[in-house]
């Protein structure tokens, strides 16, 4: 097995574990109203960095991670941000560490088809 293969391997057990491994159970639903249930990397920070003076401000960042091979096995295509406001997003749900829920839409996707992972940047959803 390449190193690739041996990488993409290993995510299974950093990503998707939940209980020796980093994985937190996420939903997925995306825009045709499919929703699925997986396991991968969720993070929701209130700190942010200011891009023009680089000090860290008050904010809110989410984002998530989840292995490409395992969207695609649940019949998925991979999830993107729809910049379009008239069009149904792509919608995120966890819980954070004390089990409160949030939703979240797509803003933007980013897979590293090198190593077989989507991280994809959340912003709040108040139509829930």
């Amino acid at each position: 097995m390449n190193l690739r293969a041996l990488a993409e391997s290993d995510l299974k057990f950093i990503v998707e574990d939940p209980d020796s491994g980093f994985g937190w159970p996420i939903v997925i639903t995306n825009p045709e109203g499919l929703t699925g249930s997986f396991t991968g990397l969720s993070d929701d920070i209130a700190q942010a960095i200011d891009v023009e003076t680089g000090m860290i401000v008050s904010g809110r960042t989410a984002s998530i991670s989840l292995r490409t091979s395992t969207i695609l096995a649940e019949g998925f295509a991979l999830p993107e941000g729809i910049a379009d406001t008239s069009k149904k997003p792509w919608i995120v749900q966890f819980d954070d560490i004390n089990g409160s829920p949030h939703t979240f839409k797509i803003a933007q996707s980013y897979p590293d088809r090198t190593l077989g992972l989507v991280r994809c940047i959340l912003s709040i959803y108040k139509n829930a």
